[in-house]
């Protein structure tokens, strides 16, 4: 029996047990898990533009996250219950609950590399946001999902819901949204091997978010615009655009975004033929994949990192990062990368 049923189970035993308390006790532990997951989804990533929950049912006690690192631990065990906590908000027609439990885990399920739960909790949300009235939700519903789909290679649906996203967007003149479905977007294209397309969306994502003045969301975009440059080998540009990038990221404080700059410039350096300028890049992004827990893009990062280190005959270094890159994918389940 999962946590999640032992202490429904528990709040049931406590009471009386009409129909109506039970459907406030499951209430109660759902609203612990929502309100709960949401406060780590703050601490992995404060930049990320917030939902609004409604305040939990009377007698619900979240648990304080001071920082992320208790953020990311309490996720870790209590993974599978909010995975529990969404099937049965699901079974309840709870649609609110379905899908703000896809919002907060879509970070954590990013940097740990858990792509079918992902996909899974996403798919949920899709349906879910079909019943509620605000067009944001519906429009995240749709951009989530396309990034879980891109994500496993599924490129035909990911681009559908992608576009289901910035049609939805566009419709309701939400221009922010416009912004980051452009940016999922120009990830997706890339992942199916079209970085023109990619450096296409990633450029009216820059576009888009300078015109609403905001910084965080323009470096975003602004690191995708370095990423497709650079591979589609127009290296000034993509280093003009990266140390833009590098300069936001620090004046804001956004660590996550820094360290896939820092990631982009190792690319550029190495194939321009500065490898030890490449692995002081590589080495810097692994330091703050590494601070961030964030084993997803630490594997594409080392696995890149090798490279420069066996054009510099250093062999054994290429080797053993291989080896840890080898070892992540195996465990995310990624054999395609």
């Amino acid at each position: 029996m999962h946590d999640l049923l032992r202490l429904y189970a528990t709040d049931k035993a406590h009471h009386d047990q009409p129909d109506a308390d039970q459907e406030a006790a499951l209430r109660r532990v759902l609203d612990f898990y929502t309100h709960t997951a949401h406060t780590a989804a703050r601490r992995l990533n404060p930049h990320r533009p917030d939902i609004r929950l409604d305040p939990p049912a009377p007698g619900t006690h979240p648990q304080p996250l001071p920082d992320a690192p208790a953020a990311l631990a309490w996720l870790d065990t209590e993974h599978p219950n909010l995975l529990a906590a969404q099937h049965t908000a699901t079974t309840r027609g709870w649609h609110d609950t379905v899908w703000q439990l896809a919002w907060t885990l879509t970070v954590f399920h990013y940097r740990r590399g858990h792509r079918h739960d992902d996909l899974a909790v996403s798919r949920a949300a899709v349906d879910a946001a079909a019943h509620l009235p605000n067009p944001t939700t519906r429009t995240t519903a749709h951009r989530y999902l396309g990034v879980a789909y891109a994500a496993q290679g599924r490129h035909e649906e990911a681009i559908e819901h992608l576009h289901q996203a910035l049609a939805l967007a566009e419709h309701h003149h939400n221009p922010t949204d416009q912004g980051w479905t452009h940016c999922n977007l120009a990830w997706a294209w890339h992942r199916r091997g079209d970085d023109r397309r990619a450096l296409e969306h990633a450029t009216q994502a820059v576009d888009l978010f300078r015109s609403l003045d905001l910084p965080v969301c323009e470096a975003n975009a602004l690191n995708y615009v370095g990423w497709c440059a650079a591979r589609l080998g127009d290296y000034d540009t993509a280093r003009d655009h990266c140390q833009a990038t590098l300069t936001h990221n620090r004046q804001h404080n956004d660590p996550e975004n820094e360290a896939d700059t820092l990631d982009c410039l190792g690319y550029i350096d190495h194939h321009t033929g500065h490898h030890h300028q490449a692995i002081d890049h590589y080495q810097q992004a692994r330091t703050l994949f590494r601070r961030l827990a964030h084993t997803y893009q630490s594997a594409d990062s080392l696995d890149r990192l090798g490279h420069p280190h066996a054009a510099l005959g250093q062999h054994e270094q290429a080797r053993t990062v291989w080896r840890e890159a080898l070892e992540l994918f195996r465990q995310q389940g990624r054999d395609e990368d």
